[in-house]
C-alpha cells in the first residue's frame, strides 16, 4: 500500500448517511498537526457549547447568537424563544401556501406569480444563493432582487418583471433603517403606484418588532410582517425568515433545507476534533495561512447552481472574521479573503496564476457527484453524450481533477467539499457547515466573529457625505451666483476634505441637480443650482 494512498485515508472526513466528505490531503497536515488541535479545541468546543446555550457571544451588543435554534427549535435557551421559532416557522409555510392558492392575491385581486425581494447584504445573498441553486421550471413563482441602492439597476430589474400587478414585495431589514433597503422600498411603492396599484396589498416586511419599517408595516396595513430576531445576525440568516420566506414563495421544501443543515449541526456539535468536519475545516483555515489569514480562500464549486456561493461566503467570511481587535482589545488585523467563482469556467480565467503566479492562496473545492440536481424536472441533458461513452459531466468531473492535480503539481494548497447531489438538504449542510467553521476559527484565533464595526462606521462615513452634499446644494441655492471648489469649501469650513467636496460637486454635476461652466481645467470650474 503506497504511503500516498495511507496519507489520503488518514486526511479524509466521510459521514456514511449522507456521503458527505472532506478532502484535506493537499494542504500539508500531519499527525503532529492534528495532535496540536486536538489541545486547541478543547477550549473551542467549550466555548460553542456556551454560545448554543445562550450565553452571551456578541458581548459588544450583549446579545445572544442564535441561529443554530433557527433549524433545532429545542436547543433554544427557554421556551418562548422556542415557540417564536416553531411558530414563524408554520406561518411562513401558511402564508406561502394561501399566496400560491390564491388565497391571499394582489390589489386587484389577481394571483400572486412574482416576488421581488428587496434586501441588501445578508438580507439578500443567502436568498439570492439558495434561489439560483434550486431554481427550477416548476417554481411556483418568478424572483427579483433590489439589492442596492443604485437607481439603474432597480430600474434594469423592474423592466424585467414581467407584471407588477401580480408581483408580491417582500421587504427585508432588521432594524428597518437600512438606507438601501428604504431606498428599494420607496423605488417599488412608486412603480407600482405608477400602474395604478395599492402598493399597501403588495407588500411584506421581514424586521424586528417595533422597527421604523416594523411600524409603517402595520400602520398601512401590509399583507403580513414576519419577525426578524437580535439573535440571528444578518450573515447567519438563511435558515431565519430572511431565506425561508422568499424559498417557501419559490416553492422549495424548506423542511428539508433546515433538516439538512440540522443535520450538519448535529456533525458539527461532536467534541471528537478528528470526527468533526468543521473543526477540520476550521483547521485548514488556520494552517494554510498560518492563523493570521496570509492566504486568500478561492472557492471553486464545479456547478452551475452553486455559481453564488462563493459571493454568499464572502460576507459569511470576511465580515466574521475581518477585524482590527481581538476578544482583548489587542490590534490583530485578521480575516480571510474569499473570491471565486465556479469550474470550469475559472478554468479559462485565471487558474493559470493560481498554478503558476503567486503562492498567496488556497483553494476549496467544492464537488457534486451527481451531475442532475434533484431539483431538475429532466436530466434529458445529463445523459446526453457528446463523445462515445463520454457525457459533458464527465467533463466536468475530469476538469475538476485536473486543475487539483496541476495545482497539487504546482506546489499550491486546496482541500475537497464532497456532496453527492444537489438539493435543499445539502445546500442547507453547507451553509451550516460554514457557519460552524466560522465560529470555530473565530475562537482559534480569539476575536469576536458576531459584530461588524466596520460596517458600521462605513454607514456613518456615508450619513456625513449625505449631509455634505445637502449643505453644498444649500449654500449654492443661497449664493445664488458661480462659486468655486475654493469658495464652497472655504464658506463650508471643509478645507481639509477639498478632495471630497470636489467629488460630491462632480457627482451633482453628472445627474443634473448643479451645473458647471465648462471650464477646461476641472479644478478652476465654478458651480451653481440649475
Amino acid at each position: 500500500m503506497s504511503q500516498n494512498w495511507i496519507e489520503f485515508k488518514e486526511n479524509f472526513y466521510f459521514d456514511n448517511k449522507t456521503e458527505f466528505s472532506i478532502d484535506l490531503g493537499n494542504i500539508g497536515i500531519n499527525k503532529e498537526v492534528k495532535k496540536d488541535f486536538e489541545k486547541k479545541f478543547e477550549k473551542v468546543f467549550k466555548d460553542m457549547q456556551a454560545l448554543e446555550s445562550g450565553s452571551i457571544a456578541n458581548y459588544d451588543e450583549n446579545r445572544m447568537v442564535g441561529h443554530y435554534w433557527l433549524r433545532t427549535p429545542s436547543l433554544a435557551p427557554n421556551n418562548e424563544i422556542k415557540e417564536c421559532i416553531e411558530k414563524t416557522i408554520k406561518d411562513i409555510k401558511e402564508f406561502a401556501n394561501n399566496v400560491h392558492s390564491g388565497k391571499i392575491v394582489s390589489s386587484t385581486g389577481k394571483n400572486f406569480d412574482t416576488l421581488l425581494l428587496i434586501g441588501i447584504g445578508g438580507s439578500a445573498l443567502g436568498p439570492q444563493f439558495l434561489s439560483n441553486a434550486l431554481t427550477s421550471k416548476n417554481d411556483k413563482m418568478q424572483v427579483f432582487f433590489f439589492d442596492n441602492t443604485d437607481p439603474d439597476g432597480m430600474q434594469k430589474t423592474l423592466d424585467k418583471i414581467p407584471n407588477l400587478e401580480t408581483t408580491l414585495c417582500v421587504v427585508i431589514s432588521k432594524s428597518g433603517g437600512t438606507k438601501e433597503t428604504r431606498n428599494g422600498m420607496l423605488i417599488a411603492e412608486k412603480a407600482l403606484k405608477d400602474s395604478n396599484l395599492d402598493y399597501t396589498k403588495h407588500f411584506v416586511a421581514v424586521t424586528c418588532e417595533g422597527s421604523n419599517l416594523d411600524k409603517t408595516a402595520h400602520s398601512e396595513n401590509w399583507l403580513q410582517t414576519f419577525p426578524m430576531w437580535d439573535f440571528v445576525g444578518g450573515r447567519t440568516s438563511e435558515t431565519s425568515v430572511v431565506g425561508l420566506l422568499p424559498a417557501a414563495l419559490q416553492g422549495f421544501n424548506i423542511d428539508e433545507f433546515l433538516a439538512g443543515a440540522a443535520y450538519m449541526d448535529s456533525l458539527t456539535r461532536k467534541n471528537e476534533f478528528s470526527n468533526n468536519p468543521a473543526a477540520l475545516l476550521s483547521m485548514v483555515w488556520y494552517v494554510a495561512g498560518d492563523g493570521k489569514g496570509k492566504k486568500d480562500m478561492v472557492i471553486l464549486p464545479y456547478k452551475d447552481r452553486l455559481e453564488l456561493f462563493s459571493k454568499y461566503l464572502q460576507q459569511l467570511i470576511m465580515e466574521s472574521l475581518g477585524k482590527k481587535e481581538d476578544r482583548d482589545g489587542n490590534f490583530v488585523y485578521q480575516g480571510i479573503s474569499v473570491y471565486g467563482n465556479k469550474g470550469s469556467t475559472d478554468q479559462h480565467a485565471y487558474i493559470q496564476q493560481l498554478r503558476d503566479g503567486l503562492d498567496n492562496f488556497f483553494v476549496t473545492f467544492i464537488e457534486v457527484l451527481s451531475a442532475k440536481a434533484s431539483v431538475a424536472s429532466t436530466d434529458k441533458m445529463c445523459k446526453f453524450q457528446v463523445e462515445d461513452n463520454v457525457d459533458s459531466g464527465d467533463y466536468l468531473f475530469g476538469f475538476y481533477q485536473g486543475t487539483q492535480i496541476a495545482l497539487t503539481e504546482g506546489g499550491k494548497k486546496s482541500c475537497t467539499i464532497t456532496i453527492k447531489e444537489l438539493s435543499p438538504f445539502t445546500i442547507g449542510m453547507l451553509i451550516a457547515l460554514f457557519e460552524r467553521t466560522v465560529g470555530f476559527y473565530a475562537t482559534l484565533i480569539n476575536i469576536n466573529a458576531y459584530h461588524q464595526p466596520g460596517v458600521e462606521a462605513g454607514k456613518k462615513a456615508a450619513a456625513k457625505i449625505l449631509d455634505l452634499k445637502l449643505k453644498i446644494e444649500s449654500l449654492l441655492e443661497k449664493e445664488g451666483t458661480p462659486q468655486s471648489l475654493e469658495d464652497i469649501a472655504f464658506k463650508l469650513d471643509e478645507n481639509q476634505n477639498m478632495a471630497v467636496v470636489y467629488r460630491i460637486l462632480r457627482h451633482l454635476e453628472a445627474n443634473g441637480k448643479i451645473k458647471d461652466d465648462g471650464e477646461v481645467q476641472i479644478f478652476d470650474r465654478k458651480y451653481s443650482k440649475k
